[in-house]
């Protein structure tokens, strides 16, 4: 790759197209931002209905993956939050 001008690249190897409430799921996962950044991100996409109840699936498998990989307080974690989303199924 040859970049000219000397500008700065940045190269995401992790990049995707999904659902961008996947990351502000994440992003509040452990310990979130301020306020002011919900405010601003709710300002430009705002929440659609079932929002939170995505979020706590999407945040699941982050969850399920330091079970497998730490156990503990992990797994009683993940068990919580599958009876919960269970819970809402009709």
């Amino acid at each position: 790759m040859s970049v000219t001008g000397g500008e700065p690249v940045v190269f995401d190897v992790a990049v995707y197209f999904g659902d961008a409430e996947t990351d502000l799921a994440m992003s509040r996962l452990f310990g979130g931002f301020g306020d002011a950044f919900y405010r601003a991100y709710e300002e430009r996409r705002p929440a659609s209905q079932g929002g939170a109840q995505r979020a706590e699936l999407y945040n699941l498998y982050h969850i399920l993956n330091h079970a497998n990989l730490f156990g503990g307080g992990y797994a009683r974690q993940a068990r919580t939050m599958i009876d919960g989303l269970l819970g809402q199924v009709p």
